[in-house]
């Protein structure tokens, strides 16, 4: 549906994550509103998989809309945050019925919640007959080799990160410096209910932590990485089902707590609680290690730290971080995150034609090391 820009488009944002489900209307470039609803982790592990939350984030979305007053009929474009389908490339990318099939069936490997975004956006979109789309999905693919090798012969890292806020926020810093993303390098951390903290070289994250598959730190619903030997021990007495959701839905703060919700483990810290002091502190040392690895990545050559997401209302973390990584490259806060924006504007200039919008291929971007017995 191309358009110009003197036509009035009215785009729902459909953002789910690990522990919220956000929204907000735009017209043209103006965000009517926004809308964020908090689901702690008892709630959601009500659902045995992803996909069976569907109904339920329809239904909080639908209440949203009411609230304001706001039909789904009157709205004009379904933008939804993506993932689990086969790697894409950056950039926007049209939902269509593969995209969709592929997403339900994660192909990719990866159970993120963000993979209910482009369901959610194709299902309003099905509904009210309207076009759905969405935008740097976390399977966005941009590795470099280096990082796709493990010591397995036959097992490879897989690209899975908060590539949309990233990339959002490496954009708008850029531009803060006078300078182009695409001549830049960063380290951004995307700090909140989920952690990834990537390599940006050039335009390109060409290395990060796969928060969702138990790698980095811990959050407050992943288990973050564990040596191996440990893990095999765990699951003596565990299932494969009970580790698969511990890396994704169930660790963490859920694991030593119950909750997900992180102002409840803060005012614990801030009563001086031992255990609490230790887990939140221990969370933030492991942040450190992360952006010291990518530091290394990127041979050192870091113009900055990028630091974003929900978490960074919390000053003891801010100045922990400063305090392990200042001496990489400047430290800067971009606090929340810029994926509402991101999403609605980006699609806004594709469908003016100022962007290239992408047709999902329904294969993976990288096929493996042609020629090389890996």
């Amino acid at each position: 549906m191309p358009t110009n820009k003197q036509d009035t488009l009215r785009l729902l944002v459909i953002n789910p994550g690990s522990t919220s489900t956000k929204v907000s209307l735009f017209e043209n470039e103006v965000s009517l509103f926004e809308k964020s609803l908090f689901h702690d982790a008892p709630v959601l592990l009500q659902y045995p998989n992803v996909n069976d939350q569907i109904p339920f984030r329809y239904e909080v979305i639908l209440n949203m809309l009411s609230d304001y007053g706001i039909r789904p009929d009157q709205i004009d474009v379904f933008v939804g945050r993506g993932g689990s389908a086969y790697t894409q490339p950056s950039g926007v990318t049209r939902v269509d019925q593969r995209l969709y099939d592929d997403t339900v069936k994660g192909v990719g490997g990866s159970e993120h919640p963000a993979k209910l975004g482009v369901m959610l956006a194709w299902k309003f979109a099905q509904t009210f007959n309207r076009q759905a789309y969405t935008l740097n999905p976390t399977n966005v693919d941009e590795l470099c080799d280096y990082a796709r090798l493990t010591g397995i012969r036959g097992v490879y890292r897989a690209a899975q990160s908060h590539v949309l806020n990233q990339k959002a926020t490496a954009q708008v810093h850029a531009e803060s410096m006078g300078k182009r993303y695409e001549d830049c390098n960063f380290i951004v951390g995307h700090i909140d209910g989920g952690i990834t903290v990537s390599a940006h070289d050039h335009g390109r994250m060409i290395d990060g932590n796969v928060g969702a598959g138990g790698d980095g730190a811990f959050t407050p619903t992943r288990i973050g990485s564990v040596p191996v030997l440990a893990l095999l021990d765990y699951m003596r007495d565990h299932s494969l089902d009970d580790v698969r959701l511990m890396c994704s839905r169930a660790g963490g703060f859920v694991s030593y707590f119950g909750t997900s919700d992180a102002n409840t483990i803060h005012a614990l810290v801030d009563q001086g609680d031992r255990k609490a002091t230790l887990v939140w502190n221990t969370m933030i040392y492991q942040i450190a290690k992360m952006i010291g690895e990518m530091s290394a990545v990127l041979c050192g050559k870091v113009d900055g730290i990028l630091l974003t997401g929900g978490f960074m209302r919390f000053e003891d973390l801010i100045s922990g971080i400063r305090e392990r990584c200042g001496w990489i490259a400047p430290i800067n806060i971009y606090p929340g995150e810029m994926e509402q924006e991101a999403l609605a504007l980006s699609v806004l200039r594709a469908l003016r034609g100022e962007e290239p919008i992408h047709t999902y291929s329904g294969r993976p971007v990288w096929c493996g090391f042609e020629g090389l017995d890996l």
